[in-house]
C-alpha cells in the first residue's frame, strides 16, 4: 500500500504495471480511494495561501458569481487569513511528522483499513487516500492505483453526512480526474453513511468511554456539526436532516432520554445566516442558563482537525467557561479507532458487492 504522493507517470513499476494491464497479462485489482477534506502542505503564508486559494475558489464552497467572489478572495481575503490560519494551524501542527493532524490520522485510517481487508480479499484490494484540497491530490492517487492494476475503484468520501460542500465536490474532483483517463476503471462512489449502525456504535462507544473517565459527569453531550449556509438547505441540500438523524440515532443507542443531546453547528464563515443554533453561542447560553458541565461530539468529522483540535477545543471552551461553565469536556473524534475502522470496513465490504 502506497500512501504518500508520487508521480505515478513517471514511475518505472508503475508504468510496467499499466502496461501489463493494457496487455491484458497483469492481475486486476480493486482500488479503494478514500477521500478527506484536505490539508496545507505547511503553516508559513504562501503553503496556507495555496490551500485557502484552492479551497475558498470551489464553487460548491462559496458559491457567489466569481465575478464579485474572486476580486475580494484574492485581494483581501487571501492577504490576510493565511497568517491567522498559519496562527490556527501551528497550534495543532504534528511537528514531529512535519504534518497536520489530518493527514497524520487520514494515514493511519488507511493503513488500518487495508489491514482489516487483507484477510479476505489479500492483494485483491488496494487501498489509499486522497484530499479534496492539497496534497495528495485526487487525480495523483486515482493514477496510482491504475498503475498499480485497479481496473474497479470504489470512491469513498469520509463525510458520515452528505453535503454538497464534502460529499459532493470530493465526488466532482475524483470525476474530474477520470475526465482524464483513456481508459476509464469502471467506478462506484460510497453514499453518506449517517445511520449506519456499526457508526453510531462506534460513536456511542467513544462517548461511554470517555464519560467513564470524566470528572464531572456532563449534563448534556452538544453534537457539534461542521455548519453550511441555511439557503442551501432550503434548496435541498439532506446536510441537516442527516446531522438530526445521527443525533438521534446516538441518543437511542446510548438509551439516553430526550434533551440530553443538543445539535449544534460550527464553522460559520460571511455574514449570511447559517445552520443553527451556532455552537460557540450555545454552549455560552448553556452557561448562563446554569449548565456547569458539557460534553461535546463532531460526529461529522472522521478524523480530528483544525475545526475540532482548535475550534472546539479551544475556541468553544473559551466561549462556555467564560458565559460560567465549569467543567468541558472534548470527545475525540473517532480517528482510527477500531471500532470506526471496522465500521468503515463493513461500509466497504457492502459496496464491494458484486465486484467480489
Amino acid at each position: 500500500m502506497t500512501t504518500e504522493p508520487e508521480p505515478p507517470a513517471t514511475s518505472a513499476s508503475a508504468e510496467t504495471s499499466a502496461s501489463a494491464e493494457t496487455a491484458g497479462t497483469g492481475p486486476e485489482r480493486i482500488g479503494v480511494l478514500l477521500a478527506n477534506l484536505g490539508t496545507p502542505d505547511g503553516t508559513d503564508y504562501w503553503s496556507m495561501r495555496r490551500y485557502l486559494n484552492q479551497f475558498l475558489s470551489d464553487r460548491r464552497v462559496i458559491d457567489y458569481p466569481a465575478w464579485k467572489w474572486q476580486p475580494l478572495l484574492q485581494t483581501v481575503i487571501l492577504t490576510r487569513r493565511p497568517f491567522s490560519s498559519g496562527r490556527a494551524y501551528r497550534s495543532i501542527w504534528n511537528t514531529e511528522a512535519d504534518e497536520s493532524p489530518l493527514m497524520t490520522i487520514t494515514r493511519a485510517q488507511t493503513e488500518k483499513l487495508a489491514a482489516a481487508l487483507a484477510p479476505e480479499f489479500g492483494a485483491r484490494v488496494e487501498v489509499d487516500f486522497c484530499m479534496r484540497y492539497g496534497n495528495p491530490s485526487t487525480a495523483s492517487r486515482l493514477q496510482a492505483l491504475l498503475g498499480r492494476g485497479c481496473r474497479k475503484i470504489l470512491f469513498f468520501p469520509l463525510y458520515p453526512q452528505y453535503a454538497g460542500a464534502t460529499t459532493a465536490t470530493a465526488n466532482d474532483e475524483f470525476f474530474r480526474a477520470l475526465m482524464r483517463q483513456a481508459w476509464q476503471p469502471a467506478v462506484r462512489t460510497v453514499p453518506a453513511y449517517c445511520d449506519d449502525a456499526a457508526y453510531i456504535g462506534a460513536l456511542a462507544e467513544s462517548v461511554e468511554r470517555t464519560l467513564a473517565d470524566a470528572p464531572h459527569p456532563p449534563e448534556l453531550l452538544i453534537a457539534s456539526y461542521h455548519g453550511m449556509p441555511e439557503r442551501y438547505r432550503t434548496r435541498g441540500d439532506p446536510y441537516h436532516d442527516q446531522c438530526q438523524r445521527t443525533s438521534r440515532l446516538l441518543q437511542r443507542r446510548l438509551g439516553w432520554p430526550e434533551g440530553r443531546i443538543v445539535t449544534t453547528f460550527q464553522s460559520r464563515f460571511g455574514p449570511e445566516e447559517w445552520l443553527k443554533p451556532y455552537t460557540v453561542d450555545e454552549v455560552a447560553r448553556l452557561a448562563r442558563a446554569g449548565h456547569r458541565s458539557i460534553a461535546v461530539i463532531a460526529p461529522a468529522f472522521s478524523a480530528d482537525c483544525l475545526e475540532t483540535l482548535e475550534e472546539i477545543n479551544e475556541e468553544i471552551r473559551e466561549s462556555f467557561l467564560q458565559a460560567g461553565g465549569e467543567s468541558f469536556t472534548y470527545i475525540p473524534c473517532l480517528n482510527d479507532d477500531d471500532a470506526h475502522i471496522a465500521a468503515l470496513a463493513g461500509i466497504v465490504r457492502r459496496n464491494l458487492a458484486g465486484w467480489i
